[in-house]
């Protein structure tokens, strides 16, 4: 299988940046896992060699293999031998509904207030920076997300598209920490999320939010950019209250 063509983007480019220092093998696992599950790593794709990946990870080939071999336990990676062989992205299936309202339920509705509380920190920031720092180009990965969230048909693409789009308008402020950060955020939130955008209406109503943010970061509007951002967030956080509160 041939290898999917790397875009530039941003997100794509923290994904391979350096990992931190300390517990390196499930700093990698995470780094790349998370990376699979918002989608930022197409299913199939295949990543590349050890030798390279460990290098661009800042990390052994021992370090490396072991992180791997988490992820293929997890079934988020597989690998082939022999001629056109190597470590291929396995995209999970949806995540059983039973499953993530189990999850929700483990949250507080403080806790998932505080979570909310962080991200639209966090995205209304970086669509500031962005609104400040970006180029034209630099919004076509947002624009890309934006159409295929608004094409996406059931809950768990639209989970990882979603989240997808504030990692990119993270990558869009050019900062590799607000990045990583948003990446984080949403391993936590993105399942969850499967809960509230099955709901048609409210995709819509993301898509057009998304759609506002995207017109106010490229008009330069920093405000408007940064309150659209957070609003965006704080419904998608109110609707998670909502659904923990009835259980």
């Amino acid at each position: 299988m041939v290898a999917v063509k790397h875009n530039r983007s941003g997100a794509r480019r923290a994904v391979f940046t350096p990992v931190d220092t300390r517990a390196r093998v499930e700093t990698v696992i995470r780094r790349l896992g998370d990376a699979i599950e918002l989608g930022l790593l197409a299913d199939g794709e295949q990543l590349p060699g050890e030798s390279e990946l460990a290098g661009q990870l800042g990390v052994s080939t021992v370090t490396l293999r072991e992180a791997l071999m988490a992820l293929r336990q997890r079934g988020l990676v597989t690998t082939r031998r022999g001629r056109g062989g190597g470590s291929f992205v396995s995209l999970p299936a949806e995540p059983a509904e039973e499953r993530i309202t189990a999850r929700l339920a483990d949250w507080s509705t403080e806790e998932l207030r505080d979570l909310g509380d962080h991200w639209a920190a966090v995205s209304g920031t970086a669509a500031r920076l962005a609104s400040q720092r970006t180029e034209p180009d630099d919004l076509l990965p947002l624009r890309r997300t934006l159409e295929e969230f608004t094409a996406a048909e059931d809950a768990a693409a639209r989970s990882r598209v979603y989240g997808r789009f504030h990692v990119e308008l993270a990558a869009a402020a050019q900062s590799a920490r607000l990045t990583r950060e948003q990446i984080a955020l949403q391993t936590e939130v993105g399942a969850l999320l499967c809960l509230v955008l099955r709901d048609d209406t409210y995709r819509e109503q993301v898509a057009d939010r998304h759609r506002t943010v995207i017109s106010a970061v490229q008009d330069g509007a920093h405000q408007s950019a940064r309150e659209l951002a957070e609003r965006c967030v704080q419904e998608s956080t109110a609707r998670l209250i909502a659904l923990r509160l009835a259980l």
